[in-house]
């Protein structure tokens, strides 16, 4: 699992940008790089013949943005923006970009992004792993690895781009991951979307009511965006 490359893609009209990102990548030995485009419209014709780990994106570029592609895109990668502009930083992380990275770019920055990502990387797979074959998964948060039971998860708790793993015996633990990462892999038989800040156990439910629901004496709102799926799983486990 280690030795698993990233599958990198970069987009960016500027030859120079595409160039020394493309340097920057193959001096990594974690990072493969499939391809280098110039625009959105030739790294959509890539995506459509390979999927990849991670993209490196331009903002202001001609015809479609970075920003635009990405929100276009239903299954995104994880994506670092790289740009001259710092004015579209909170439309980056509302889209869940592991970094945003300002031109010009020096190596140690960009590497500190790459950090980010293998960490981000290598707990996904733990967590494919584990889903499939296990019921607990590894979290590395303060240096050591922590083992997250399913059985003793209580809720999950995002803030920003940490969350918070909730634990029944309160030894609660905040790693830096993504809420919607943990959606996508966590069983859905077990844990349910409720809220954007909230993934919560499904045996731990104790009350609904209104617009809140109780896991272990916990009042947790349920998002306007999340009720309708809810009670329908709700009502399919009645």
């Amino acid at each position: 699992m280690d030795n698993e490359q990233i599958k990198v893609l970069i987009i960016d009209d500027e030859f120079p940008a595409r160039k020394l990102l493309s340097e920057y990548v193959s001096k990594i030995p974690t990072l493969d790089l499939v391809a280098a485009c110039e625009d959105a419209m030739a790294a959509s014709a890539v995506l459509q013949q390979q999927s990849v780990d991670l993209i490196l994106s331009d903002i202001q570029m001609p015809e479609l943005s970075g920003l635009d592609f990405i929100r276009s895109m239903k299954d995104r990668p994880m994506v670092i923006f790289t740009t001259a502009y710092s004015e579209y930083a909170i439309d980056s992380y509302e889209l869940d970009a592991v970094d945003y990275l300002l031109k010009p770019i020096p190596f140690p920055r960009f590497m500190q992004a790459i950090n980010k990502v293998v960490e981000r990387f290598r707990l996904r797979q733990q967590l494919n792993v584990n889903s499939a074959a296990k019921e607990y998964f590894m979290v590395k948060a303060d240096h050591k690895l922590y083992r997250i039971d399913y059985a003793d998860l209580l809720f999950i708790e995002g803030q920003s781009e940490y969350v918070t793993f909730h634990m029944k015996d309160k030894k609660n633990v905040t790693a830096y991951y993504s809420l919607k990462k943990l959606e996508e892999e966590l069983p859905s038989k077990e844990f349910v979307r409720v809220h954007k800040s909230y993934i919560v156990s499904i045996s731990k439910i104790e009350s609904v009511e209104g617009n809140v629901l109780t896991v272990a004496g916990h009042k947790l709102s349920i998002g306007k965006n999340y009720r309708d799926g809810f009670l329908e799983m709700l009502c399919s486990k009645g």
